[in-house]
């Protein structure tokens, strides 16, 4: 196993530079899309319960049947990025918008007391205590999307999943292997260094306290 990683470290780590590009551009755009609309439903009740079930009904659909649909606008790392991007909507919407519902209406209320404008309100006060729920959404996406990469090979994608099923397809255990452990590596990695930026966004909080 040592001796595949030396004759092909530099294919598996380019391999990896490919699959972070596509699961880091993809949490990118779930990101910026997912939380300004996960604050805005706060505003309204059916508004929020219609989001969040085309979200959970996007989120449904088997991995392998969205990257075939995606393919009508092509093959390549532009219809996996599109999938993965559905794909990490729910759980940064979904927390997004229970963190923002669950920040003590009190504090709120007191903060408008001292004549903080709504936008004040929203984005000192709000956001900042609802990060640590939203964090928990986008570090639960990134190991999602992660995962899910390797599916992005059967259009074309590049990444990590050429290597596993390249090698599930001739039988060669040294492929999967060196194609799966970077994929582990980089979720965990992703997990602990989201954790470290939620730490650092959370009010009210020590390393003591951090996950």
């Amino acid at each position: 196993m040592i001796k595949f990683f030396m004759d092909n470290y530099i294919n598996i780590f380019s391999k990896a530079a490919e699959h972070l590009y596509i699961s880091a551009f993809s949490l990118f755009l779930g990101v910026i899309v997912a939380v300004p609309i996960g604050i805005l439903i706060t505003k309204s009740q059916i508004g929020a319960k219609i989001v969040m079930a085309v979200a959970s009904i996007l989120q449904t659909i088997p991995s392998f049947a969205l990257l075939a649909i995606m393919t009508i606008i092509g093959v390549g790392k532009k219809p996996a990025i599109i999938a993965l991007f559905i794909y990490s909507l729910l759980p940064i919407l979904r927390n997004t918008y229970l963190g923002i519902m669950n920040v003590d209406k009190n504090i709120i209320d007191a903060a408008r007391g001292m004549g903080m404008t709504e936008s004040q309100v929203l984005f000192k006060i709000t956001i900042p205590m609802a990060m640590p729920v939203i964090m928990s959404g986008i570090r639960l996406s990134a190991v999602y999307v992660l995962a899910w990469a390797t599916l992005a090979s059967y259009i074309g994608a590049g990444g990590l999943g050429d290597f596993i099923f390249t090698g599930l397809q001739n039988y060669i255990p040294e492929m999967i292997i060196w194609g799966t452990i970077p994929v582990t590596l980089m979720a965990l990695l992703a997990d602990f260094f989201l954790g470290k930026v939620e730490v650092k966004l959370s009010p009210n909080k020590t390393s003591g306290g951090s996950k």
